[in-house]
């Protein structure tokens, strides 16, 4: 296996930076993503010029040159865009990080920008999507004849897989989006804002595609969010607290398909084997274990996804997760705080990029949920898709 061990606290998120977060910005995608990183800059104490990488999601549709073009940005060193979605997240920070610590570049700014609520609606699925030619248009052909068409359709299928082989509930997707959901009520930055839920209105939601409801989706938001990755000793001197980078990874498994891949073995279809490779790789770079993660953002676009990363982590056995999230313990004072900004069900679906955000306030002690004592937060990026995560430390 290849050795990342090097990049281990190498480099540091300097800023973060983020637009309103609302239904209908009123304002164009390039337009967002420039505040998101303007603020960023802000947060640091740099100008836009220092930037020289700039990294985004393949799904965005500002040129990394456009950016730079309204922010003033006189040259790029590194200009780089990550597929697949949400689980590009986490795989932004590892570009800049890799950028950072080789010397390609000194300060990347990473960035997700869109109307996805006022414009182009993600969750209205492929029904509509003319055929083509390509790999993954044809890829749709296997599943759209049975009616799986969104991405509710899709995660539909492996809930209804893992509830069957475990014997579970779904009061237990419930109590992940009562904790997003409670997080949210006291975050003023969320949509969410005051509008906890209890697992009774989750139960009585209406629903989408069995098993999932209303309440196990995440919302649609326009908006954008930037984050700046230099070196660490760099970031030492500059004005915010650095939340260090002790790990980032990349990783994708076999017969992985964009949240489609019902053609697995059994055994990998009630777990997510690319998270998991995901997990090792992080822990091992960063010389730590599941005991030693205070709290945790995890992507949960659709709150059974929340599940299955709780146990590929190891916070708790194969099929445990259902008990594991009862009686608050994801939820600010259990054992494993988990989306303590509201998640993407209760904040804002920026494809993870908020969650990365919400990582750095744990670390600097500034969250509006603060979790006390963080030396780790775990950070993860979408599921269903080849994915990211990454690990944050305080600066030493």
């Amino acid at each position: 296996m290849t050795d990342t061990r090097f990049l281990s606290g190498k480099t540091a998120i300097a800023g973060i930076g983020a637009t309103d977060f609302s239904k209908d910005s009123g304002r164009s995608e390039l337009m967002l993503a420039v505040q998101a990183v303007d603020a960023a800059c802000q947060d640091a104490g740099i100008s836009p010029t220092e930037i020289d990488g700039l990294v985004t999601f393949t799904m965005d549709t500002n040129p990394e040159i456009a950016v730079a073009r309204e922010l003033g940005i006189p040259e790029l060193n590194l200009f780089s865009k990550v597929h697949y979605g949400g689980g590009a997240g986490g795989g932004t920070i590892l570009q800049a990080a890799m950028a950072v610590a080789t010397g390609v570049a000194d300060v990347v700014c990473c960035y997700r920008a869109f109307n996805e609520r006022s414009g182009r609606r993600f969750g209205a699925g492929v029904h509509d999507a003319p055929a083509g030619s390509s790999t993954e248009q044809s890829q749709y052909a296997w599943t759209t004849p049975f009616g799986l068409v969104t991405p509710a359709s899709w995660v539909a299928m492996f809930a209804q897989r893992y509830l069957h082989v475990y014997g579970a509930s779904t009061e237990a997707f419930g109590h992940v989006a009562v904790a997003d959901r409670k997080h949210a009520a006291n975050n003023p930055a969320a949509h969410f804002y005051n509008r906890p839920i209890t697992l009774d209105d989750h139960q009585s939601s209406r629903w989408i595609v069995d098993p999932l409801r209303l309440l196990d989706c995440c919302q649609e938001t326009d908006g954008g969010q930037a984050i700046i990755v230099t070196s660490t000793e760099r970031a030492r001197d500059l004005k915010g607290t650095p939340a260090v980078i002790a790990s980032v990874a990349q990783g994708s498994w076999r017969d992985q398909f964009s949240m489609t891949s019902f053609y697995r073995p059994d055994d990998e279809m009630v777990g997510i084997p690319e998270m998991g490779l995901v997990a090792r790789r992080l822990y091992e770079q960063a010389g730590i274990g599941p005991g030693d993660i205070q709290t945790a953002i995890l992507y949960d676009h659709f709150t059974p996804f929340v599940l299955c990363q709780l146990e590929e982590f190891g916070f708790c056995g194969r099929g445990e997760a259902a008990d594991f999230v009862k009686d608050g313990n994801i939820e600010i004072g259990g054992g494993l705080p988990v989306n303590t900004h509201g998640g993407q069900l209760g904040e804002a679906y920026l494809h993870g990029m908020n969650g990365i955000a919400e990582g750095v306030r744990q670390i600097r002690g500034t969250s509006v949920n603060q979790v006390p004592g963080v030396e780790h937060v775990l950070v993860t990026s979408g599921t269903g898709v080849p994915t990211s995560g990454l690990v944050l430390a305080p600066a030493a």
